[in-house]
């Protein structure tokens, strides 16, 4: 009688740890690189999630953010630049039981990724998104970003950056997206918390990260959250709370008409009824975008969750739209798709009418006419699957003893004139090619006419050169044993034209003509 093998339940699995999700490899970005702070945060809440790592999927693009998948103990995808979007997707819609996290930078998706960003936000597939944003390009040394503030002076901007830089978080409220935080690096209790709060959510989830890049952009946001000053330049927002700031608590939004402002209060009093509540349920998008527009100096910056409402999501709709498919249509086949498909056209011979000639599409429905035609067809392709089922067979069963090749075989010392050479190449059946002799009657090298024309300057004295000065040292060689299949294999794929084969009667040279003369008549 067998065992069976009870898998643990889900309460009896050992609670995970940050260490299940460190990989193997070092961690290679900058010493005091925000990247790092991110990463660790990443894998705190990955343990608090409960995901085990097998059920967890990185993906990123390009830049010093886009190493993360090597450094995560998960599966992963090191993309290509701008592409981390359609990867994950595509991950995603294959397999919905994994959590898919996309990883990327500013540069990454918001400059040549920008419209594949765009769609998997609109499309609302249930992919973590991570936007790490240090308005800079890291990787590629110093270049500024789509996010580079106006005025940033850089290698590519030696004269000030006249762009107006991207808002990440409005460019993915602009997309529809259901899902939209910011965090910063130098908090990682507040973006572990974050990322949890993305990973819980049901369709696409857009966290914008504020980074800082130690070599090329250091202290980017040091004005707004340095330990020093982040109580007053910084605005957590807390749904169903009011919105307030400051060290001591004592300021708060309010609107003025449509327009955001701040207003002081005696905390002892507690907050004013007039304070702006933050709702990231809400529908509408609209509070979600005028949290956008707090900058400093003027404003504080947002940080949390500034939108989280449901919507459809993408596979979902995708699985159940196949399902109802198959259940009107069967299973189906490839074949049947292009063959029956309601889209069937053919196209009878062109007819002369008066002057002119005119041609005649009929659209075809599936009926007998196509049936006999799949009959055909596939009769025709069994047919080339025999011919070419035994061509296979031929190719692989023949030695190359069996191909005489070249009439003449021309062996000359290395120290034969290129003059005497080459008239001995021209003579007879030679092929344009001769064989140089070395130590003990093995072939020390090969001379045709490439290596005449490549090596050879011209007005060059013939007879004052030799062949070793001009001959491809130690040729390659085939045995005659050697199957006609590795022949053309292995001559094709070194853009041979012609090799030396080695029997029990000497050497001899084939060419690629001699190949397939064999095989035409075959």
């Amino acid at each position: 009688m067998s065992e069976t093998t009870t898998l643990p339940t889900a309460e009896e699995k050992p609670a995970l740890k940050r260490q299940d999700f460190i990989s193997d490899q070092d961690v290679r970005w900058c010493p005091g690189c925000g990247d790092y702070t991110i990463l660790f945060a990443v894998q705190n809440a990955l343990a608090k999630i409960g995901r085990q790592p097998h059920e967890n999927v990185f993906v990123s693009g390009i830049g010093c953010s886009s190493r993360f998948p090597y450094y995560m103990d998960t599966y992963g995808f090191h993309t290509v630049h701008g592409r981390a979007a359609t990867i994950a997707s595509g991950v995603k819609c294959a397999n919905p039981e994994l959590t898919v996290w996309m990883i990327s930078g500013d540069g990454d998706s918001l400059s040549i990724g920008a419209n594949h960003l765009m769609h998997i936000l609109r499309r609302n597939i249930d992919v973590n998104i991570l936007l790490i944003n240090n308005r800079i390009y890291g990787l590629t040394k110093g270049q500024y970003s789509p996010c580079s503030e106006q005025g940033k002076i850089t290698k590519t901007s030696p004269f000030g950056s006249i762009e107006q830089p991207v808002n990440p978080l409005r460019f993915a409220l602009a997309a529809q997206a259901t899902f939209v935080a910011r965090t910063n690096d130098a908090d990682t209790k507040h973006m572990a918390a974050t990322f949890q709060r993305a990973a819980a959510h049901k369709g696409t989830s857009f966290v914008e990260i504020y980074q800082n890049c130690k070599i090329f952009n250091d202290g980017i946001y040091k004005d707004i959250y340095d330990r020093t000053v982040r109580d007053d330049r910084l605005i957590y927002i807390e749904d169903g709370k009011p919105m307030i700031f400051g060290k001591l608590k004592n300021q708060g939004l309010t609107l003025n008409g449509i327009e955001p402002a701040i207003t002081e209060f005696d905390p002892e009093a507690g907050p004013p009824a007039e304070l702006i509540k933050h709702d990231e349920k809400v529908e509408s998008a609209t509070l979600a975008y005028l949290l956008t527009q707090l900058d400093y100096p003027e404003f504080p910056v947002a940080m949390g969750v500034l939108r989280d409402v449901e919507a459809p999501v993408y596979e979902d709709q995708m699985y159940a739209q196949v399902a109802a498919a198959k259940e009107k249509f069967g299973e189906g086949t490839l074949k049947d798709l292009f063959r029956r498909g309601a889209e069937t056209w053919t196209i009878e011979a062109a007819k002369a009418e008066g002057e002119g000639v005119t041609g005649h599409l009929e659209h075809v429905e599936a009926s007998d006419e196509i049936g006999e035609e799949k009959e055909s067809y596939e009769a025709d392709i069994e047919q080339d699957a025999v011919e070419v089922g035994a061509m296979e067979k031929l190719l692989a069963g023949v030695p190359l003893a069996e191909i005489p090749g070249q009439a003449e075989t021309i062996v000359v010392p290395r120290t034969t004139t290129v003059a005497e050479a080459v008239k001995r190449m021209c003579s007879g059946d030679a092929l344009g090619t001769v064989l140089v002799e070395g130590e003990g009657g093995s072939i020390a090298g090969i001379v045709t006419e490439r290596d005449l024309l490549l090596r050879l300057p011209a007005g060059v004295d013939l007879g004052a050169v030799i062949v070793a000065q001009i001959m491809t040292p130690n040729p390659e060689t085939l045995l005659a044993s050697d199957s006609v299949a590795h022949a053309l294999n292995f001559m094709g794929s070194r853009n041979y034209r012609r090799i030396p084969v080695e029997g029990e009667s000497g050497v001899k040279v084939l060419s690629i003509d001699d190949v397939l003369d064999f095989i035409h008549d075959a």
